[in-house]
């Protein structure tokens, strides 16, 4: 009998070691947290709602890393934040960019692990397909992120942070002294990277909260889509406490079949997803669900699925983005073939379903949806390993029974 995906992850998710002493990053926190910080390093209570504003401003509207470019406060002011503060982004170890313009950047954060980070850019708009994780904790067998072990959660400083790295690339920062330039190169974000945003939910949201914030990167929440693969109790909470748009990573119309390609489904299992869908908070003609549906050859493409799909999304205001499969090297599955994608899709469409087929991306530099790995976690390290890097104490090795599962 084949052993089935587990769902628990296969490494239990370590925060990177911070230094007991030394300079705090700002980039992260908060505007409450963020005025505590200041007020902790000495900044008079009254002062500090200005301060706030002041230094969110440089670090977010205008992209400044050194506080003595922060010429609207006094110089005393700016030698105190330097004592006490940083303003830090990931380190983009390298830039590859697609024939098509696609661009993967191989980020590195605490401790040394690596993400990934993808901007396409497109006509009038440039969306940014950003990581809340390291590895992925859900081993979903068509995606190459999920056959790597989950290290840790990124903080919401490292989240954010992806988008400032790339503004960086880009040049989307203003020009002091410039006119202001409304054109927005990065104008949507998908947390649609490596990891399972609801499982890294308070850092998700405090980054997107900053994100949003309309005095500083000033983002719409309907620019901003997270996609989940069904985590239900963390669903609501996306509508009260972030309000961005809501994506799902459905893939399969029956539990049997999704059990196996998103192997949460054991946990979640389709009719408790969809309860949790049509309670939605925010759930209306304007703002749609998005069903994401990859399309595998001979696995959940036929029409039978369309019409269970359909089905299964009845009274939901919905569309539907059919994608292409995405190969990588070793994976067990094929890509649909295009006419079959096409009789799936007008299925849907005559049901009254949107249904994009999504034009792959970046195939070429492994950008495209499913494909992204970090370089640095492939080796499959092991919690013990984890440990040792991040400078925590050794976990408890489990004593394994002959014939019984490993247990990490």
């Amino acid at each position: 009998m084949t052993a089935s995906p587990p769902i628990t992850p296969e490494a239990m998710p370590i925060p990177r070691k911070t230094p007991e002493a030394g300079r705090r990053n700002l980039v992260g926190l908060t505007r409450p947290q963020l005025r505590a910080a200041l007020i902790e390093a000495g900044t008079p209570e009254k002062q500090a709602k200005m301060r706030e504003a002041q230094v969110w401003q440089w670090v977010y509207q205008k992209g400044v890393r050194a506080f003595d470019a922060m010429t609207n406060l006094a110089r005393d002011y700016r030698a105190r934040l330097k004592d006490h503060f940083v303003i830090e982004v990931p380190e983009v170890v390298s830039r590859n960019v697609s024939a098509d313009g696609t661009r993967k950047y191989l980020v590195r954060i605490a401790g040394g692990h690596e993400v990934e980070v993808v901007y396409i850019p497109e006509d009038g708009r440039g969306t940014l397909c950003i990581s809340s994780q390291v590895g992925c904790t859900l081993t979903c067998t068509f995606c190459h992120t999920g056959t790597q072990r989950l290290v840790r959660n990124l903080t919401a400083g490292e989240i954010v942070g992806q988008i400032m790295l790339a503004r960086d690339d880009l040049g989307e920062w203003p020009e002091p002294g410039q006119p202001k330039d409304e054109t927005r190169l990065i104008s949507n974000i998908v947390l649609m990277g490596m990891g399972e945003p609801l499982y890294n939910f308070e850092s998700v949201r405090d980054a997107m909260q900053i994100a949003m914030d309309g005095e500083g990167i000033s983002l719409s929440r309907r620019r901003i889509t997270l996609s989940t693969s069904g985590i239900v109790p963390e669903i609501g909470r996306t509508a009260t406490e972030i309000g961005c748009m809501l994506a799902v990573s459905l893939h399969a119309t029956t539990d049997e079949l999704r059990n196996t390609l998103v192997p949460i489904n054991r946990k979640y299992p389709l009719a408790q997803l969809f309860d949790a869908l049509r309670a939605y908070p925010k759930l209306s003609n304007s703002e749609r669900i998005t069903f994401e549906y990859v399309m595998l050859k001979d696995v959940n493409d036929s029409d039978a699925d369309a019409r269970r799909l359909v089905k299964l999304i009845a009274g939901i205001p919905a569309k539907i983005n059919l994608i292409p499969f995405n190969e990588w090297p070793g994976s067990p599955y094929e890509r649909s073939d295009w006419e079959r994608i096409e009789g799936f899709a007008d299925i849907l469409y005559k049901a009254g379903y949107a249904s994009p087929i999504r034009t792959p991306r970046g195939e070429d530099i492994m950008a495209a949806c499913g494909q992204l790995k970090s370089a640095t976690e492939r080796a499959r390290k092991s919690r013990f390993e984890i440990a040792a890097e991040a400078g925590l104490p050794q976990p408890e090795r489990v004593v394994r029974r002959p014939n019984a599962p490993d247990v990490h």
